[in-house]
């Protein structure tokens, strides 16, 4: 259940009886032949999944990241870190004042982890404030079932394929990971590197297995929710 179909009111007597909410931060960056807003996408997808067996309210998703480092890819838009991390902390602060006292913020993109140190100072100001932190892509339940398949996961390979984030058609095949340089390029040279956008690996795999990434990540946010 998303807060965009909900007024006011029914926020009211939702929060009577429950206090948890979802808030999904994303990016809008290249994904290769994916969506550019892959990062928002997936953990949507999985907040609403989890939003429909345990009723838990879904806020309207941040869907710009901090991707400095893909800007001269076309179609990319990002934030400063500490823009983002100021907006993520003014949502969390509004929701607390509201009732709001446990969240679970699902995050689709590695350039985002700056917020998280963030909350980790609002969690020790506000008072009763509980908060969960969950990139899927860096679950341990995510990586055994790659592991399994014996495939590697990428920014924008396979594991990225989801039938609602494929918008091109894909090439067949692997594509070689790239020697990078250094941790830290400027995005002239990350797009020299990166090329297509893919940092390497298969296109896609068996939509059986993104099922199973897509459940094993599932079960992790249901866990979550609970708070333990």
């Amino acid at each position: 259940m998303r807060i965009e179909e909900l007024n006011w009111m029914d926020v009211e007597e939702y929060l009577k009886h429950d206090d948890r909410l979802m808030l999904v931060v994303g990016a809008c960056e290249q994904h290769g032949y994916l969506s550019l807003l892959s990062d928002v996408k997936i953990p949507l997808a999985l907040a609403d999944a989890a939003s429909k067996q345990t009723g838990v309210l879904v806020a309207p998703p941040i869907n710009f990241g901090s991707s400095p480092y893909f800007l001269t890819y076309p179609g990319t838009f990002s934030l400063r870190l500490s823009t983002l991390m100021d907006a993520v902390e003014d949502i969390l602060r509004s929701a607390y004042g509201q009732g709001f006292k446990r969240v679970l913020v699902l995050n689709g993109h590695g350039g985002n982890s700056g917020a998280r140190a963030r909350l980790t100072e609002l969690a020790n100001e506000l008072t009763g404030l509980k908060l969960n932190w969950y990139s899927w892509w860096m679950a341990h339940s995510v990586e055994e079932v790659a592991l399994r398949h014996e495939i590697k996961p990428n920014h924008a390979n396979w594991l990225e394929a989801f039938p609602f984030t494929i918008v091109a058609d894909l090439p067949e095949g692997e594509k070689v990971p790239p020697h990078v340089p250094s941790d830290i390029m400027d995005a002239q040279t990350a797009r020299e590197v990166y090329g297509d956008g893919s940092f390497g690996g298969r296109y896609r795999v068996p939509q059986e297995t993104m099922q199973e990434i897509f459940e094993a990540a599932l079960q992790d946010v249901l866990q979550l929710l609970k708070f333990e």
